[in-house]
C-alpha cells in the first residue's frame, strides 16, 4: 500500500457540504434527525430516485459521524487509561523502593531503541504535502483491471473522455460531485460514467469541438468517431460510434486536428495519413443508414504527404514510428515526432518543411522538385534533358550517401545509452506558441515554432510522461508520480506527489487538471494549485473530517516460509494457507533465503564450472 494514495482517507465529495451543526446545551446531538443534521441533502432532491440517493447519502454521513464520535471517545478513554497506568507504576515504584527486596526488575531501553526503521504513514483528513484533490476514479485493484486498463484521456467543454483497452468512457463534468457506488467491480467508488460498445484497445484521443465529435485511434488500425451528444447520461445501454474505418495496417499511434480541420494520423514505420475535412464533413452529414457509404468515402480520401518526397529518397531519413502529432494553429504547421527525430509540415500545402533530431541538428534534405519539373524530366527526350536527369540522379545518390554517413557519425559519437536518455516521451504547445518536449532523463526542451532549440530545463530526475497547458502555466507529469507546475519561462512554481504510479496523461477542464495514473486512477487538481486556496480548502476539509471518513477493521495474516533449497510451488502455497485466506484482508508471506550449506555451495560451484566450460568450448564468453 502506498503512503500517498492508499493509506490516506479518500476524499469523496458526494453532495454539497452541509451547514455547521449548532448544538445547544439542552439539545442532544444523538436525538437530531437526519433532516436536522443535513438540511440540504433532502431538500435538493426531486423524484423517487433522487430521494433514495439522498437518503442513502444522509445515512452514510450519519454513520461516519457516529464512527467519528466513537473514535474520539475511545481516544479519550485510552488517554485516561494510560494516565492511570502511569500513576500506578509510579506508586508501585515508590513502594518498591521502600520495601527493597519486593521490587521488580527495573525497566530499561536498549541502545538504539526508540528510533524505528519504518516511518509511520501520514493519516489525516487531507494530505499535508499536496493540494486537495477531487478523486474521479480512485486507485482500483489491479486484478479488477485485466483487459480494461485506462491508457489515454482527453477533455471537451463539458466532458472527460478516457480510452481503455476495450472501450471508451465518458464522464460529464456536471456529475463530478454526484454520489458514487454504482459501478462494477473496480469502479465501486468511481464517479458515474458511461461506456461505449466493446472495441479494440484505444491508444490516442483527440477532440474536435467544431464538429462536436471525439476521434479515437485504436490498436487494430481503425479510427472511430464518437459524437459528444451520444454520451448523454442514459443508463444501461452502451453508446456506439458514429463513424469508423480502417486507417492503417498497424496501430494508430497519434491523432491531431490541424488548423484547417484536417485529421492527421500517425502509425508505425513513419506512416502519416491526412484525412481532408471536406470528406469528413460530408461523411458526418450522412444518415445512420448511410454509415457504410460514409466510411468508404472517408477511407478512400486520405493523402500521404510522404509521396511527394519519395522521389528524392527522403523517406529513409524518418522511418521511425510517429508517436506524437502536434498542431500549431497560429503558425499553420504540424509537428510529427518519433523518439529521436522531428518533422515539420505545412498544414495548408501538406509539404515537408524541416527534419531535425532531438539535439536540434537539421537532417540533410534535398530540394523537392515541383510536379512541373518532374513531368519535364520524364517527358522530354533531348540530350540536354537527359544530362540534367543524370545529374539529378547523381545528386540524389550523393545526398542519400551523405545522409547515411551523418547517421553513422551520430551513432558513433553518442554513448551506449545516450539515445535512451534523450528519447522524446511527450510534446505540447504553450499559449505563447513555444513547443515543449520531455525526455526520458527528465530534461525539458523548449523549441520555437520553426523548430529551433531554445533552452533546456531539468527540474526532476524521472522520465517525463505527459504535458498539459492551461493559461500561463505548464503541468509536467513524471514516471515517479510527481506533478510539477512551471510558468512559460520554465521556472518551477511547485510540485507534489500526485499518484503512487507514473502519471501517463493529463487534461484540463472544468477548472481542474485531471491526471491519469498508470494504475488507472484519475484525480482532479485545481488549476490555481499551488496557491493560497489550497490552505483554505485543507483547513475546511480537516474541520469536517467526520463527513467523509470511516473506520474499517482489517485482518492481516503474516508468515514466513523456509523454502529449504527448493522452489516454492503454487500448490504448496495453497495447501499451506488453506481456508484461512478467506477470512483475512491482506496476506504477507516472507520467503527465507536459500540455505548456504556445504552441499548447496558445492552443487553451485559444480554447475558454474560446467557452464563455464561449455561456453568456452563453444567459443562464447562470460
Amino acid at each position: 500500500m502506498d503512503e500517498n494514495d492508499d493509506l490516506l482517507s479518500s476524499l469523496s465529495l458526494g453532495n454539497p457540504q452541509p451547514r455547521p451543526i449548532q448544538v445547544n446545551e439542552n439539545h442532544d446531538l444523538f436525538t437530531l434527525t437526519p433532516n436536522e443534521l443535513f438540511p440540504d441533502s433532502s431538500s435538493s432532491s426531486s423524484g423517487d430516485e433522487n430521494d433514495a440517493v439522498s437518503l442513502h447519502s444522509t445515512s452514510k454521513r450519519l454513520d461516519y459521524m457516529l464512527q467519528f464520535l466513537d473514535r474520539k471517545l475511545s481516544d479519550g478513554n485510552n488517554k485516561n487509561t494510560n494516565n492511570s497506568n502511569n500513576n500506578d507504576k509510579s506508586s508501585n515504584a515508590s513502594q518498591g523502593q521502600g520495601q527493597g527486596h519486593r521490587s521488580s526488575l527495573p525497566e530499561f531501553v536498549a541502545k538504539g531503541g526508540g528510533t524505528g526503521i519504518f516511518k509511520v504513514p501520514v493519516r489525516g483528513a487531507v494530505h499535508p504535502s499536496r493540494p486537495p484533490r477531487l478523486e474521479v476514479r480512485p486507485h482500483p485493484l489491479r486484478e479488477t483491471q485485466i483487459g480494461c486498463f485506462l491508457r489515454t484521456m482527453a477533455t471537451t467543454e463539458s466532458q472527460l473522455w478516457a480510452g481503455t483497452e476495450c472501450a471508451v468512457r465518458v464522464w460529464n463534468f456536471k456529475d463530478l460531485y454526484s454520489a458514487a457506488g454504482q459501478g462494477d467491480l473496480g469502479d465501486e467508488e468511481t464517479v458515474p460514467f458511461r461506456e461505449s460498445v466493446c472495441t479494440s484497445a484505444v491508444i490516442c484521443l483527440v477532440k474536435d469541438e467544431g464538429s462536436r465529435v471525439v476521434w479515437s485511434g485504436h490498436r487494430d488500425g481503425r479510427i472511430r468517431c464518437w459524437k459528444m451528444e451520444s454520451a448523454t447520461p442514459i443508463p444501461a445501454n452502451p453508446f456506439k460510434e458514429g463513424l469508423s474505418w480502417q486507417a492503417h495496417r498497424g496501430p494508430v499511434l497519434s491523432l491531431v486536428i490541424s488548423c484547417y480541420g484536417d485529421l492527421w494520423s500517425g502509425s508505425e514505420g513513419g506512416v502519416i495519413k491526412i484525412w481532408p475535412w471536406e470528406a469528413i464533413e460530408k461523411a458526418l452529414s450522412l444518415t445512420t443508414e448511410e454509415r457504410h457509404m460514409s466510411s468508404l468515402l472517408v477511407e478512400r480520401s486520405y493523402i500521404e504527404p510522404w509521396t511527394q518526397v519519395a522521389v528524392n529518397g527522403f523517406t529513409n531519413i524518418l522511418t521511425s514510428d510517429v508517436r506524437y502529432l502536434l498542431s500549431d494553429h497560429s503558425g499553420a504547421k504540424v509537428w510529427s515526432a518519433g523518439y529521436l527525430s522531428f518533422a515539420l509540415w505545412d498544414a495548408r500545402t501538406r509539404e515537408l518543411l524541416k527534419v531535425f533530431s532531438t539535439d536540434g541538428q537539421i537532417e540533410n534534405r534535398v530540394d523537392i522538385p515541383s510536379a512541373q519539373d518532374l513531368s519535364v524530366e520524364y517527358v522530354s527526350g533531348s540530350k540536354k534533358d537527359k544530362t540534367q536527369s543524370s545529374f539529378g540522379f547523381f545528386q540524389r545518390s550523393r545526398n542519400a550517401i551523405m545522409g547515411a554517413a551523418d547517421a553513422v557519425r551520430r551513432v558513433a559519437v553518442k554513448g551506449a545509452f545516450g539515445d535512451d536518455n534523450r528519447r522524446t516521451e511527450a510534446i505540447v504547445i504553450a499559449v505563447d506558441g513555444m513547443i515543449w518536449t520531455g525526455c526520458t532523463s527528465g530534461l525539458l526542451v523548449q523549441w520555437d515554432r520553426n523548430g529551433n532549440r531554445i533552452q533546456d530545463y531539468h527540474h526532476h530526475s524521472s522520465a517525463v510522461h505527459c504535458f498539459c497547458t492551461f493559461g500561463l502555466r505548464i503541468w509536467v507529469g513524471y514516471a515517479s508520480g510527481t506533478v510539477n507546475v512551471l510558468d512559460l519561462e520554465g521556472n518551477l512554481l511547485g510540485g507534489w506527489v500526485a499518484h503512487s504510479s507514473p502519471v501517463i496523461k493529463m487534461a484540463a477542464g472544468a477548472g481542474f487538471i485531471f491526471t491519469l495514473a498508470n494504475h488507472g486512477g484519475i484525480c482532479g487538481w485545481n488549476i490555481t494549485s499551488p496557491g493560497p486556496l489550497d490552505s483554505i480548502l485543507r483547513s475546511e476539509l480537516a474541520g469536517k473530517e467526520f463527513l467523509y471518513t470511516r473506520i474499517e477493521s482489517l485482518k492481516i495474516l503474516t508468515g514466513t516460509w523456509n523454502v529449504g533449497q527448493g522452489r516454492a510451488s503454487h500448490d504448496s502455497l495453497i495447501s499451506w494457507l488453506g481456508s484461512v485466506a478467506s477470512t483475512v484482508g491482506v496476506i504477507v508471506v516472507g520467503l527465507q533465503e536459500v540455505e548456504m550449506g556445504a552441499g548447496f555451495l558445492a552443487m553451485s560451484a559444480a554447475k558454474e564450472t560446467v557452464l563455464r566450460g561449455a561456453l568456452l568450448g563453444s567459443g562464447g564468453w562470460i
